[in-house]
């Protein structure tokens, strides 16, 4: 079922040398079908996320069967469906988590893991939150089941992540501590809504978060530093405390000492979304769409975009995630 003319060939940004020198560059190839339970996306504009810089790098290749193009978010307007795609109709406007294939004109989507573009967002806005939604939401929320009135504190509170799981955990009613890297990158954390801000470079974090809760702690921590961190993660943590760990900025290995871990009975879980099943991430865009959407459509949450580079410059987009200085989200629109 198709609402337009579908072209053969499409342009795509593919990887060029994976790894150390890995770039992206714009090609030609086939356009995807959609299969059963599958919808076709004329993609509008793609989120940039560092898992995408990681498989440039030749860190994080595709699960099996994804598709090998970079790119793990999508806004754009359904042109054709497979058998089974229940309310997807061609011609709905969507925003989607993928597995790959994003940083393309066109994409194949699992139906489920569609979400309706919320009213009032652009294009460009809507692109920017699965990836940041779904991750925040699964770890935070479904994981850590981080509560109304509990203290939650997030390491880089300007990233895509940080500036998203700031205004998530406010909008439940939890107190939030960020840490960032910067006068400016601290300010913007305040200004998204977190109670507390850490100055990571000139602060201590750990006592820091004491001070600001009083010796309790924080009841979940959202980490995407790791090394390091960890073990003073396991010191500023509350009794009974959640860690959840989703990148590892500051490398993959720690030596630390996990008595805490015990005396305070804390849990320090893992996790990425890419490999789940599509059962799982539906489950998640569920959640999503009743309790997060319609605070995004009444204006209390929003995408914080730092810049918008065109598709051809696509390799523009993963040097400012490099450098490191973006507030928010980077962003590749469609021509």
């Amino acid at each position: 079922m198709s609402a337009q003319k579908i072209p053969d060939t499409i342009k795509i940004i593919a990887i060029k040398n994976s790894g150390k020198n890995g770039k992206l560059v714009p090609q030609s190839a086939p356009c995807p079908k959609p299969g059963n339970g599958e919808v076709l996306v004329k993609v509008a504009a793609a989120g940039i996320n560092r898992p995408d810089l990681m498989q440039v790098a030749g860190m994080y290749p595709p699960p099996p069967g994804a598709s090998d193009i970079p790119g793990l978010e999508l806004a754009g307007q359904i042109v054709e469906c497979g058998e089974d795609c229940g309310e997807w109709q061609p011609g709905m406007d969507v925003c989607a988590l993928v597995a790959g294939g994003a940083y393309a004109q066109y994409a194949v989507v699992p139906a489920r893991q569609c979400l309706p573009v919320p009213k009032g967002l652009s294009m460009i806005e809507a692109a920017c939150l699965p990836e940041t939604f779904f991750t925040v939401w699964h770890n935070v929320f479904d994981k850590a089941r981080l509560q109304e009135g509990e203290v939650f504190l997030v390491h880089g509170g300007t990233s895509g992540i940080g500036t998203t799981a700031i205004q998530m955990a406010k909008a439940i009613g939890a107190t939030v501590i960020a840490t960032a890297g910067s006068t400016d990158k601290c300010q913007a954390c305040r200004d998204l809504g977190a109670d507390h801000v850490i100055n990571y470079r000139t602060q201590d974090f750990v006592s820091a978060v004491m001070e600001a809760t009083q010796d309790k702690g924080a009841n979940v921590i959202l980490d995407m530093v790791a090394g390091d961190y960890i073990g003073r993660d396991f010191q500023c943590a509350a009794q009974d405390g959640h860690i959840a760990v989703i990148a590892f900025l500051g490398g993959p290995k720690a030596e630390t000492n996990f008595l805490p871990l015990l005396k305070k009975r804390l849990t320090l879980t893992g996790s990425t979304l890419r490999a789940q099943p599509v059962a799982a991430k539906a489950a998640i865009a569920t959640r999503l769409r009743e309790t997060i959407w319609p605070l995004i459509e009444a204006g209390k949450i929003k995408p914080v975009i730092y810049s918008e580079v065109a598709f051809d410059d696509a390799q523009q987009g993963h040097d400012i995630l490099k450098e490191g200085a973006h507030i928010g989200k980077v962003v590749i629109k469609m021509d």
